[in-house]
């Protein structure tokens, strides 16, 4: 026999699912907001009853000659949302000034509650306060280990502002020059 319309097509009927407290199956993800964006994000999610973390940095900055302090986000254009995704993804992705929550193929980025305490734990009046490559002494003798220079012995002289580089001595049997790498590519000898 032909249904008449698919409205006549008999479909098998699910059980029920047992739906544990929303609590309990919320976790903290990561979205991508617009830019500079992150503010008006947070506050419209926390409108909607979401938990929603962007920490802030405070730095120092050279706007038209003047020395000032500025707020920036920690992780510029990109908030941590805690919510279920079977019932909050649509809400979270279609909030103001989301542009989509981050996922690697179909796997939502999902983001351990011990990575937010650990950054939560570094809140100090209201900013986060973020360690400084303070093991390096000027004058000190390093070893790059990675990147084009490697395996070459340089003189540490200074950590560059806020972009994890440091500015290294390069001595070589005819010339002396000054690189720029990053920190994390050279190691004490």
């Amino acid at each position: 026999m032909i249904p008449s319309s698919p409205l006549d097509i008999p479909y098998p009927r699910l059980p029920e699912p047992m739906v544990p407290s929303m609590e309990s199956l919320s976790c903290w993800y990561l979205v991508q907001v617009k830019p500079r964006a992150e503010k008006v994000s947070a506050l419209h999610l926390d409108q909607l009853g979401l938990e929603s973390f962007c920490p802030h940095l405070q730095q120092q900055k050279i706007i038209r000659r003047v020395r000032r302090e500025v707020v920036v986000p920690l992780f510029p254009g990109y908030l941590f949302v805690k919510f279920d995704p079977l019932f909050q993804y649509r809400t979270v992705q279609f909030s103001t000034g989301v542009q989509r929550v981050v996922s690697f193929g179909d796997t939502l980025a999902r983001v351990d509650s011990s990575i937010i305490e650990a950054v939560r734990a570094r809140i100090i009046e209201g900013f986060v306060h973020v360690a400084h490559c303070s093991s390096f002494q000027p004058g000190q003798k390093v070893r790059i280990h990675d990147g084009p220079l490697q395996g070459f012995e340089a003189v540490f002289e200074c950590a560059m502002s806020d972009r994890r580089r440091v500015s290294l001595l390069l001595e070589s049997v005819a010339y002396q020059a000054r690189v720029v790498v990053p920190v994390d590519q050279i190691t004490k000898l």
